[in-house]
């Protein structure tokens, strides 16, 4: 097994939230995962089974998170990793951690999906495996977080929030929770293409279709942010209760905030990436 010591990671109770929203508000903090996000779950399965199968290298499009964990997890099993990204649409920090690692970092001029279309072409062309989430690797990995999740509560919370860029999370989540689901609270940004989230900053969910069937299943909720609403949530989780996150990672909470919950209802929030990992952004935290 390719490991950097993932999952296991808090699930923090969160009582000033609590109060605020008038629930009972969990935060699962997966910026403890190794680079500092929920992709090492699936990453590590995902590599592993490159390895097991032989392959000299594995390739993935990233807003960043990704990256910083296909170039770590690839480096720690001796693979080559090649990574592609939209020129100036990534957080400096995940760069850096992909390329501290030794990571092959390929900017085009070009939307995320545009990047997404170059590493399947060369996972087709020169035999890389794709780590993207249409990697089944992934979501398997990933499904973990939803086991530790009852785990630790002791149940299945009543709603689930997570942030929605491609998906990928979502479908792990359902996977993950089985039959029982909790009701799928997901937010989105209203300014896909050029959010300061950036790393829900796809314009076209590789993941839409199977996101809709788990909405229906759990009788969930996609809801649209603003930006100022991504903002807001972004500061409550750090001035609140003192977990630095990512922008993105505010997502989920910024919908429940937006959403109609029932008194007491159990929450989790899903907070997927460190704050640490997009420092440009910070400075909006300091206004």
């Amino acid at each position: 097994m390719i490991t950097l010591g993932e999952g296991n990671t808090p699930l923090l109770r969160a009582p000033r939230l609590s109060e605020r929203f008038g629930v009972e508000l969990w935060l699962k903090w997966e910026g403890a995962n190794p680079t500092g996000s929920f992709k090492d779950r699936g990453m590590a399965v995902a590599v592993t089974r490159a390895v097991e199968r032989g392959a000299t290298g594995v390739v993935c499009a990233s807003t960043g998170n990704t990256a910083a964990s296909a170039a770590a997890y690839a480096a720690r099993a001796g693979l080559h990793a090649v990574v592609f990204t939209s020129r100036g649409a990534v957080a400096r920090g995940k760069v850096a951690q992909a390329r501290a690692v030794g990571a092959d970092v390929r900017e085009i001029d070009g939307t995320f999906e545009d990047a997404h279309r170059e590493a399947r072409r060369l996972a087709d062309e020169e035999g890389f495996v794709n780590v993207n989430s249409i990697n089944p690797d992934r979501i398997e990995g990933q499904a973990s977080a939803a086991r530790e999740v009852v785990q630790q509560l002791g149940r299945v919370p009543d709603i689930l929030a997570l942030p929605y860029g491609g998906g990928g999370n979502t479908v792990a989540y359902a996977v993950g929770f089985g039959e029982r689901l909790p009701r799928f609270v997901l937010g989105e940004a209203d300014r896909r293409e050029d959010t300061f989230a950036s790393a829900i900053r796809i314009v076209e969910p590789v993941h839409r279709l199977e996101v809709g069937g788990v909405l229906k299943r759990s009788g969930g909720t996609l809801v649209t942010l603003s930006e100022d609403q991504l903002e807001e949530a972004w500061r409550l989780v750090a001035r609140e209760e003192g977990v630095f996150c990512e922008p993105a990672s505010a997502a989920g909470l910024a919908a429940v905030a937006a959403s109609v919950t029932a008194a007491g209802q159990s929450v989790v929030c899903v907070l997927t990436g460190h704050g640490l990992k997009d420092p440009d952004a910070t400075e909006r935290l300091a206004a």
